[in-house]
């Protein structure tokens, strides 16, 4: 990191354990800020962790191992004797087998798995060689507080492993303990999470680091599972391929993000990023590009991208990259979502008094415009709705031009130009109930939903959204078809 090292007095780049130094205050003012890790992979440190059949499976588990040595490995291990035994249950059976014993969820234990240990069995947690501690394993590396001691950490852990650091007996009956076989270590520490964390309100990996959930005064702040700033941050990756590797990104997922009071404006920066490359220069941009141009959570490639914003889209430069070789410019869009983008893309707006201003009736939710007049949706009713100085066109779901007394349906744009039509941003209709765009609700837009719960022909961008007539966020389900039926049937109609 360029600035994730402490630099006070007798702190800098001190050695807390091998390879790790205290955290700067920016490193720990970046990780404790929810709002930098509000993109598809990040959001994962805010899942809840508890076990859920519906959602979970061993295979899900499976290709959270890939990459590994646990992946479809047998268990085989060395006792206190230094026999070897060979089982023939898996890593995944052992995981699986702690989930359900511990109502873990065993996604975010075979993550923490492969957080704490990396991808090989040698490592000395598990490896039940490391002197002294023969026969024990430890793969949650539960108890291992930093330590100058060579292996110091991992002895730390083992002791626990042994027992539990001075544990009262029915904690001992309760964990399992001692770990001395790696089946009593996965399931015996897969009940010391759930207990010590998810059930005092530590049941997200963001909260298993900081402890900030109030209505557990006796934990806060310093109760934590995890030493490392940035391990939330890490292991929502593993988290994040497991639901993609599974196509389950659609299914039903819930998430605890915390809200804070007297934020700041403007998220602190990762210390990744290095300030003396930039300079603060706010400018109108637009996206000079001809399909869509990505915006990165920082300055390079080998960052994620949050979004993607369309050819033309005007953007406000906060600051400009001074490197002379590849730049990256750090912009705020429209909705407030800031990030960086390639800086040859952008180009300056010729016109930055640019007019645009929505009927109050409209409701205007980034590039996303609903709430439109049911009983009108024509392009003259429409466009009256629209105050601009800007060449305004119409297009329909096919991308076809549309005027005059052409209805608007869900996927419908608003594209709005220059004198020289050049597309300078564009709007996306949406109305909720119409599943195939055609600006009407009925019987075909039920065939449309019947096929996405099916599983037949799943819904996709605006049109997903379109179909969750609850808005609850979830995918379309059957208790959506209930309410699109109503609305046919005229009993009941869509709130838009």
């Amino acid at each position: 990191m360029t600035d994730g090292k402490a630099k006070m007095s007798g702190l800098y780049n001190i050695e807390i354990d091998k390879g790790w130094v205290n955290a700067s205050k920016r490193a720990v003012e970046y990780s404790i800020d929810p709002r930098n890790f509000l993109n598809e992979v990040r959001i994962f440190q805010f899942e809840k962790l508890s076990y859920d059949p519906s959602i979970h499976s061993k295979v899900g588990v499976e290709k959270i191992l890939y990459g590994t040595e646990f992946y479809q490995r047998k268990v085989s291990y060395k006792t206190v004797n230094g026999n070897i035994v060979t089982t023939e249950k898996t890593y995944s059976d052992l995981i699986w087998d702690a989930a359900i014993y511990s109502g873990v969820s065993p996604y975010h234990l075979a993550s923490r798995i492969k957080q704490e240990l990396g991808a090989f069995l040698s490592n000395p947690s598990i490896s039940g060689t490391v002197p002294g501690y023969e026969g024990l394993f430890n793969f949650y590396n539960i108890g291992a507080t930093s330590s100058t001691e060579s292996l110091g950490a991992v002895k730390n852990g083992l002791e626990f492993a042994r027992n539990g650091k001075g544990a009262s007996t029915q904690d001992m009956q309760n964990y399992l303990l001692p770990w001395d076989t790696p089946e009593k270590a996965i399931k015996g520490g897969a009940v010391f999470i759930g207990k010590s964390y998810i059930a005092v309100g530590q049941n997200t990996l963001y909260l298993q680091k900081f402890s900030v959930n109030t209505n557990y005064p006796n934990k806060l702040y310093w109760h934590q599972y995890m030493t490392n700033c940035l391990a939330p941050y890490s292991e929502s990756v593993g988290m994040y391929n497991a639901y993609k590797n599974n196509e389950m990104l659609n299914s039903s997922i819930g998430f605890l993000i915390p809200i804070y009071d007297n934020m700041p404006e403007i998220m602190t920066e990762s210390p990744r990023i290095d300030d003396s490359n930039y300079i603060d220069e706010v400018k109108l941009m637009y996206a000079n590009v001809t399909t869509t141009l990505n915006v990165r959570s920082g300055p390079g490639t080998n960052y994620e991208i949050l979004t993607s914003i369309p050819s033309k889209t005007v953007v406000t430069r906060l600051k400009k990259d001074i490197r002379s070789d590849e730049t990256w410019d750090k912009v705020q869009l429209e909705n407030g979502v800031i990030g960086y983008v390639f800086a040859s893309y952008l180009k300056e707006t010729v016109k930055p008094e640019w007019q645009l201003e929505f009927d109050k009736r409209l409701r205007i939710e980034g590039s996303i415009i609903s709430n439109l007049p049911q009983e009108n949706l024509a392009i003259n009713n429409i466009q009256n709705l629209i105050s601009t100085n800007l060449q305004t066109k119409f297009t329909n779901v096919n991308g076809e031009s549309i005027t005059g007394e052409s209805k608007i349906g869900t996927c419908s744009k608003l594209v709005l130009l220059d004198e020289n039509e050049q597309v300078m941003n564009e709007y996306e209709f949406l109305i909720y109930g119409d599943l195939n765009g055609d600006g009407l609700i009925n019987s075909l837009d039920v065939l449309v939903l019947q096929k996405h719960i099916l599983e037949i022909k799943v819904l996709e961008g605006i049109f997903y959204k379109a179909g969750n007539l609850s808005k609850n966020g979830n995918s379309p389900s059957a208790l959506d078809m209930l309410k699109l039926q109503k609305h046919i049937l005229e009993i009941s109609f869509i709130e838009q």
